[in-house]
């Protein structure tokens, strides 16, 4: 098995595999839908591509995984430069044989060397693979995202409309009474 970065040939197979990532995420509770984004994914893969920030797993020649990254950049003054690992996948079949590691190995040197000093990568929440393979790298809770449906009612427990604990002036509340 060997990584290296992606190239113009690769986009087609790497697009094919955005696609099996986004249909397998979809048992994790995603909202993404995999084919029905196919020629969205080609061009965001194409521009992956196209910037050094994907790379292609193969094993006997044949595309296993990949991964794309990049450094975050933005309108705000951060005291870190943060590299970020934005989809990494690997066929199931080939699951279990370091390719994961390998991937991600490759894409947090490619961040260092482009000048990040800190590193983050998301997981679905459900996705527990993913996240033991993250945390066995090093990688820890930084941000939680929480999401209720719209039409799922008020799921509040114990508070008429603070937090959890039946706060009323929770962390954030950006209400005014």
């Amino acid at each position: 098995m060997d990584v290296t970065a992606a190239a113009g040939e690769d986009v087609g197979a790497v697009t094919e595999l955005w696609v099996a990532l986004a249909r397998e995420q979809r048992d994790h509770d995603s909202h993404l839908l995999a084919g029905e984004n196919r020629e969205q994914a080609r061009d965001l893969v194409a521009q992956y591509v196209h910037t050094g920030d994907c790379a292609v797993a193969r094993t006997g020649g044949q595309p296993v995984g990949f991964v794309m990254f990049h450094v975050e950049t933005g309108f705000f003054e951060t005291d870190a430069t943060r590299g970020v690992v934005d989809n990494v996948y690997v066929l199931p079949e080939a699951r279990g044989d370091g390719v994961g590691s390998a991937l991600l190995d490759y894409a947090e040197a490619q961040l260092r060397e482009d000048g990040a000093d800190t590193l983050a990568v998301e997981a679905l929440w459900d996705n527990e693979a993913a996240r033991r393979l993250y945390e066995r790298r090093g990688y820890a809770p930084h941000r939680v995202t929480l999401e209720k449906s719209v039409d799922g009612g008020n799921s509040d427990v114990d508070g008429e409309n603070g937090d959890a604990a039946g706060n009323d002036d929770a962390p954030g509340d950006t209400s005014s009474e």
